[in-house]
């Protein structure tokens, strides 16, 4: 199960990836008009950092195999997506309100949605498989 959440862990972090790269290219670190709701710097950056950080402690938890780095993998993981859910809504709210207006022009408007739901699909498999390694299923 552990190895099975590293699988997941990586993919998760290439779809992730992706989207980051589309958000920088397309002037995500830009600043827009308030009045634009978007996904901020802070949030995405946090969110890519806290999550590549949680992947380097479930690598060593791999290789030391000490319960408390699964724990503690697995308690950036809830803050990681938390953070994920929040730049869902984000996104989410910010496509159903532009629906029928003008172009959305906001640098995460340009994620592929497949990209979208298989990152979060696998984002969700991963937190589970990490949470069900922590309390020792599949030793």
């Amino acid at each position: 199960m552990k190895w099975a959440a590293l699988v997941t862990w990586i993919l998760t972090a290439g779809f992730g990836f992706v989207m980051l790269v589309i958000w920088l290219s397309h002037g995500g670190m830009r600043p827009l008009e308030t009045a634009i709701r978007r996904i901020r710097p802070p949030l995405i950056l946090s969110h890519f950092l806290l999550a590549a950080a949680g992947l380097v402690v479930w690598i060593v938890y791999l290789a030391a195999d000490k319960d408390a780095l699964a724990w503690i993998a697995f308690a950036m993981l809830v803050v990681v997506a938390v953070l994920g859910w929040t730049m869902f809504a984000i996104w989410w709210r910010s496509k159903q309100a532009r629906a029928a207006g003008p172009p959305d022009t906001r640098p995460e408007a340009r994620f592929p949605k497949p990209v979208i739901a298989l990152h979060g699909l696998l984002a969700v498999t991963t937190v589970l498989l990490v949470f069900l390694t922590a309390i020792g299923v599949g030793d």
